[in-house]
This record gives C-alpha cells, sequence and structure tokens, in this order.
C-alpha cells in the first residue's frame, strides 16, 4: 500500500510536444521511385493542359460531324425520292414545270396576268397603265440617247487624242532614228581621228590628252545611240511605224 501511494505520489513527464515520427516503411522508399511517381502525376496529357475553349469546341467537333452526316443522308434520301417520283409521274411532274416557267418567268408571268387579272380591268385603266408604260419607256429610250452621245463623244475625243498621239510619236521617232544616223557619222569621224593621232610619230602630252577626250567622246556617243534605239523599239511596239 505504501509503495502504491508512493507512486501515485511523484509526478509524471509531460508528453513529447514533438510530431511523431514517419514509419520506418515510408521512409525506407528510395527517392528515384517517389521522383518518378511525382513526375508521372505532374505529367499531363494535352487535353487536359489545353485550355477550355480548345477542349469545349474539341468536345464539339464529333457532335457536330455526326449532324453534318444526318443531315447530308437526309438531303440524298430526299433528292433519289424525287428522282424517284419524276420517273413514276412524268406527266405531273412536266405540268409542275410548266407551272413553275409561268410563274418565274417574266415573260409567260405578264402574259397570264394580262389574260386573267387583266381581264377584270376597264378600258381608261388599261389606257392609263398604257400611257405610264409608254412615259418610262421614252425616258429611258432619251437617257440611253443622251449616254450614247455622251459616249461617243469621248470616243471621238479618245480618237483625236490618238491620232494626235500616234502623230508626235511618228515625228519624234523619226527624229530619234535622224540622231542616231547622226550618232553613226560622228562616231566613225570620232574613230577616223583616233586612228591618226595614233598614227602620228612622236606625239606630246597634248596629243595624248586629246586622244582620251575623243575616246571618251566615242563611249558617250555609242551609249547615246544605244538609249535612242531602245526608244525606237518602244515606238515601234506600239503599232507605229518609224
Amino acid at each position: 500500500m505504501a509503495a502504491e501511494a508512493a507512486s501515485r505520489s511523484t509526478p509524471r513527464p509531460p508528453p513529447d510536444p514533438s510530431p511523431p515520427r514517419p514509419k520506418q516503411e515510408e521512409s525506407s522508399i528510395p527517392w528515384r521511385a517517389r521522383s518518378g511517381e511525382v513526375s508521372l502525376g505532374s505529367a499531363r496529357s494535352p487535353q487536359e493542359s489545353a485550355p477550355w475553349p480548345l477542349l469545349k469546341l474539341q468536345n464539339l467537333i464529333p457532335t457536330v460531324k455526326s449532324q453534318y452526316k444526318v443531315y447530308e443522308d437526309a438531303f440524298v434520301e430526299k433528292v433519289k425520292e424525287g428522282i424517284l417520283l419524276a420517273r413514276e409521274h412524268p406527266v405531273e411532274v412536266c405540268g409542275v414545270a410548266v407551272a413553275a416557267g409561268f410563274i418565274l418567268l417574266p415573260g409567260p408571268r405578264r402574259f397570264l396576268l394580262r389574260q386573267t387579272i387583266g381581264r377584270f380591268k376597264t378600258e381608261k385603266q388599261l389606257l392609263t397603265e398604257a400611257e405610264l408604260r409608254l412615259k418610262e419607256f421614252s425616258e429611258s429610250v432619251e437617257e440611253l440617247k443622251k449616254d450614247s452621245t455622251n459616249i461617243l463623244k469621248r470616243t471621238g475625243f479618245g480618237e483625236e487624242h490618238l491620232q494626235r498621239g500616234s502623230t508626235n510619236l511618228r515625228s519624234t521617232g523619226r527624229q530619234i532614228q535622224r540622231l542616231v544616223n547622226s550618232t553613226y557619222k560622228v562616231g566613225a569621224t570620232a574613230e577616223d581621228l583616233m586612228h591618226r593621232l595614233r598614227t602620228i610619230p612622236g606625239r606630246d602630252s597634248l596629243e595624248l590628252r586629246a586622244e582620251a577626250s575623243v575616246a571618251s567622246m566615242a563611249s558617250d556617243l555609242k551609249n547615246q545611240r544605244r538609249e535612242l534605239q531602245q526608244k525606237i523599239v518602244k515606238i515601234s511596239e506600239l503599232g507605229i511605224r518609224v
């Protein structure tokens, strides 16, 4: 009894506030296996990582395809039924086609209206409608006359400008041709002068400078002649004989 009372009177130590240690089984798992699980959990499929509108569109595409297929099949079936019906009832189909022609085409429609509704109109009403149509027709004819007159005037002005332009181009081409011939003559003279300068014995620096200037002038004449010939070719391409 004394021992029990002594044990009761002695204070007990307070509980340890530290969290419980993990089990040995969890700590014994290798770090590579845990990293593999984390990587597998973090790697998501493209559909899960895609934004919400794209996912909605991807889910909607099969539905749209199926509905389109249904409507397409229904349209094909209706066309087949129409073809079979036309084969089985050709007379009715011809009648429907004629009636549609009378209703849709403007000429037969006017004839049909004139023969049906026009019979209920009085002679005065018909005369008034005819006068209105005649007035509209005369106004349209006057407008066409004005338009044709303006177009003819513009055409005449264009022809005059074209003739003047062709005449000017022809005269310009002839002038260019004369310039080309003149450049040929001047070039031949320059070549002759250069040849004479080369054949003179004991030429001094003045003759050398003269030869150099003649050579540069001859090259300039060749370039100008080439440009003038190109202009003549362009004028000939327009159909104007030079």
